[in-house]
């Protein structure tokens, strides 16, 4: 069965490329109906923080994809370092003790080449090297890579293709601090290999770690999963999407404060860097988990679009409006409702009428914020009239005839789309005026805007008795 895992640190918010490394894990898992693993690499203490770690919940939450298995690596220190000594006994490792800064970053040798090892350290025997650490002096237990026969670590990417590295090239990097603490490199290896991962898709950055990770496994002796690295995402210069420098722009939540459906965002993070063999673009989450496979990543980086006046791609704000528009409006009373709360808005009547409003005007929105701007008329008798529609209003004739509707429309007992309709044409006949000039004059009032939905449908989302005090009010 397919494993793969998710596996964030808690450093800052869920980055756009994480939550898409995500959404690939995820969709592979579900089109093999296999396990979906969320683990939180927490091992690095000094960095971790609990906003970043509720960031990433919320997030993931947001998303609305959920997990099978649940880890926290910080739980898994002993599997760590249980690890590390099995290898210093097997001689697959060995005892650093200068210097012992508790580091896994690489050092520079003296003549400004990359450095590799430490050859007096490394030929340390293994009564020095006990009878040192027994004294107490601190040490960094580090791989010992194959290097006085130098051999190839070759792996097939599934996204990539094939790859290999000499050891020659590969330092021997550190696997437990001189604290104690592990490196990324062991928590992820000792971690993958106990949960049984069968498949670790993670970015294009991770490469270079993977020829590292496959001696772990090689020298633990265990089975190495397969690995799929994804193309970057890129800002429009080609730098890459950083926290730092992009700022919210790359925040997952930057897109749900906009507005957009999880929907919406899936399929466009989708997108970036993978296709459908048929090149479809607005897909259905059942859509993309039929059709995901990594035959279908492209190798090059993915440029996200998005600029200092508008963090927002507009490829993704086209994929919204589309989901926005054709998502089954029982799934999307549900976040209009919470939208509406957040900006202090209510709902209108039952959920039945409720239902029909939001059909009826989504069809020109992009985002849910719409349903809070553009579409407040409907939620709230306090909405601002645009300048278009006062011009309608202060037409010749058109507030005066606007009463007579609201008195025509009084006394009829029936209040359907085609009873309004018969009423305003009749008032616009027994003036004398077009009834062109009384529709927009009545949309003016009822909405503020000089354009939207069916005329008719509009009185009917507002209801009988605002329809009428608002015509009077004019």
């Amino acid at each position: 069965m397919v494993r793969a895992r998710f596996a964030p640190s808690p450093t800052g918010y869920l980055h756009i490329g994480s939550a898409r490394t995500f959404i690939f894990n995820w969709l592979y898992v579900r089109h093999q109906q296999g396990t979906m693993v969320l683990r939180i690499d927490d091992t690095d203490a000094d960095r971790n923080t609990q906003a970043s770690l509720d960031s990433i919940y919320e997030g993931l939450d947001w998303l609305g994809l959920r997990w099978d298995e649940f880890y926290r690596q910080s739980e898994r220190l002993d599997l760590h370092r249980s690890l590390a000594y099995r290898l210093l006994d097997s001689g697959d490792a060995y005892r650093d003790f200068s210097p012992a800064t508790g580091g896994d970053t690489e050092e520079k040798s003296h003549d400004g080449g990359p450095w590799l090892c430490n050859p007096e350290m490394r030929g340390l025997s293994k009564k020095e090297s006990d009878e040192r650490a027994a004294a107490g002096e601190p040490f960094v237990i580090r791989f010992r890579v194959p290097r006085e026969v130098p051999r190839e670590v070759a792996f097939h990417d599934l996204v990539y293709g094939s790859q290999s590295k000499s050891t020659a090239d590969i330092e021997d990097f550190a696997l437990l601090r001189s604290n104690e603490m592990p490196t990324y490199h062991l928590a992820s290896c000792a971690d993958d290999a106990d949960l049984k991962i069968t498949h670790v898709v993670r970015g294009q950055d991770h490469l270079t770690n993977t020829f590292k990770h496959l001696l772990i496994f090689e020298a633990a002796g265990v089975p190495q999963p397969q690995f799929a690295h994804l193309p970057l995402l890129i800002a429009p210069d080609g730098a890459k999407l950083s926290k730092r420098r992009h700022g919210p722009v790359v925040s997952v939540t930057t897109y749900r404060d906009h507005g957009f459906l999880p929907l919406g965002y899936i399929n466009f993070l989708c997108l970036l860097g993978w296709s459908p063999k048929d090149n479809r673009e607005q897909m259905s989450l059942r859509d993309l988990v039929s059709a995901f496979n990594f035959d279908g990543v492209n190798r090059s980086n993915a440029v996200v679009n998005f600029s200092d006046a508008d963090p927002i791609d507009p490829k993704a704000l086209w994929l919204n409006s589309q989901h926005l528009r054709t998502i089954e409006v029982t799934e999307l009373l549900p976040f209009v409702k919470q939208t509406l709360e957040n900006a202090g808005l209510k709902t209108c009547g039952d959920t039945a009428h409720f239902a029909f409003v939001v059909d009826t005007i989504r069809a020109r929105f992009s985002t849910l914020l719409d349903f809070v701007t553009k579409g407040r008329a409907y939620f709230s008798d306090d909405f601002p009239i645009e300048p278009a529609s006062l011009e309608k209003l202060n037409a010749p004739r058109v507030r005066e005839l606007l009463h007579v509707l609201a008195d025509r429309l009084a006394a009829n007992a029936e209040f359907t789309e085609g009873s309004v309709e018969s009423d305003l044409r009749k008032v616009a006949e027994e003036n004398g005026v077009k009834a062109g000039m009384l529709i927009n004059g009545s949309r003016a009032a009822l909405t503020g805007q000089p354009v939207g939905p069916s005329a008719f449908a509009v009185f009917i989302c507002i209801g009988r008795e605002r329809s009428i005090e608002r015509l009077r009010k004019v």
